[in-house]
């Protein structure tokens, strides 16, 4: 990743099974200018058992009536899509990433070339998988929803031979509630373990993702889709194209305004100097020879004469020449 905000366009399952729509979803990304476009990789069969309950979100936005292993057979895509997928990313010039939720997968991702890894929250507790991720040894993005600092430094220590682990705070309802947010708690993260820290966001809009960025988040991840109107779990909890366009020019300008910890005039403002600052000025004529005091002199702009933080040091001198009213006194 580059020394900039890393910005990952969450796909995930917003392509409800159909490559077309994951083909699309990779144009916007490109287009709103993110530096990654994240899908899912699962086979379902491996992922849930047919007893596990959806949550209640998924039943709101999809058919409460079947299991989760139902609705995730109708958002399943094969490896040869993530093939087709993958080359279609480097022909676009965007770099493709998926998250695999079972340890077929993982190889299978492996075998892809992928160079990056995410660990979703679910799996943060996982061994089998955490130690299969660890014998990879690639780069590994890991989000931290619904854990505490314990569980958190458990899986950090399965992690030891990868080369670089960057912490995701996260909070996994869907949407998440501002009020559960916690954002002061990336940072904890940060302090804590002495790791890279980001924010894997989950709320309606793209002010929190901002805001992560302004206190340190070095990676950015935000579900979209082409249509928050589209039935699947994920879509309404998600960015629209032109949402999420905006929210990365929003990241790059406060990358910008961040600067470096140096306080110093920036080269913009220089100009301004002498127009918005003042000088020691006569407040009205005085005569060579003529003691200045408090009487004669004032401050005014511009702020290209003596500067009024000498004011005592000219109080009390002499005027060498006759002075106007509003000129700037010389010494």
């Amino acid at each position: 990743m580059e020394n900039k905000v890393f910005i990952i366009a969450e796909a995930g399952v917003n392509h409800n099974g159909d490559i077309g729509l994951a083909y699309k979803m990779i144009d916007e990304a490109k287009k709103a200018g993110v530096d990654a476009v994240k899908f899912q990789t699962f086979k379902s069969a491996n992922l849930v058992s047919k007893f596990a309950n959806k949550a209640e979100y998924q039943k709101k936005a999809t058919n409460s009536e079947e299991s989760q292993l139902q609705m995730l057979r109708k958002l399943e895509l094969s490896y040869e899509d993530f093939k087709a997928l993958k080359v279609y990313c480097e022909n676009s010039d965007i770099m493709f990433l998926s998250t695999a939720f079972d340890m077929e997968s993982i190889d299978f991702l492996d075998n892809l070339d992928m160079k990056l890894f995410k660990i979703p929250s679910g799996e943060i507790t996982n061994l089998p998988y955490l130690r299969k991720i660890n014998s990879l040894k690639k780069e590994v993005i890991i989000s931290t929803g619904m854990s505490d600092l314990k569980e958190i430094q458990e899986a950090l220590e399965k992690l030891t031979d990868v080369p670089k682990v960057t912490v995701l705070h996260c909070n996994t309802e869907y949407p998440t509630p501002m009020t559960d947010v916690n954002l002061r708690a990336m940072n904890v993260l940060k302090n804590t373990f002495n790791v890279e820290i980001g924010y894997s966001d989950h709320t309606l809009g793209i002010e929190v993702p901002i805001a992560a960025v302004a206190i340190g988040a070095t990676v950015i991840e935000k579900h979209f889709t082409l249509d928050k109107t589209m039935e699947g779990p994920d879509h309404k909890a998600s960015l629209e194209p032109d949402e999420l366009e905006a929210m990365v020019k929003a990241i790059r300008n406060i990358e910008s305004a961040l600067g470096s910890e140096s306080k110093m005039p920036s080269s913009s403002e220089i100009k301004n100097k002498d127009i918005a600052r003042k000088s020691i000025v006569a407040k009205r004529s005085i005569r060579k020879g003529e003691i200045f005091t408090e009487e004669n002199l004032t401050v005014k702009r511009p702020g290209n004469g003596i500067s009024p933080m000498k004011w005592d040091g000219v109080i009390g001198t002499f005027a060498k020449r006759d002075f106007d009213e509003d000129e700037l006194i010389e010494l």
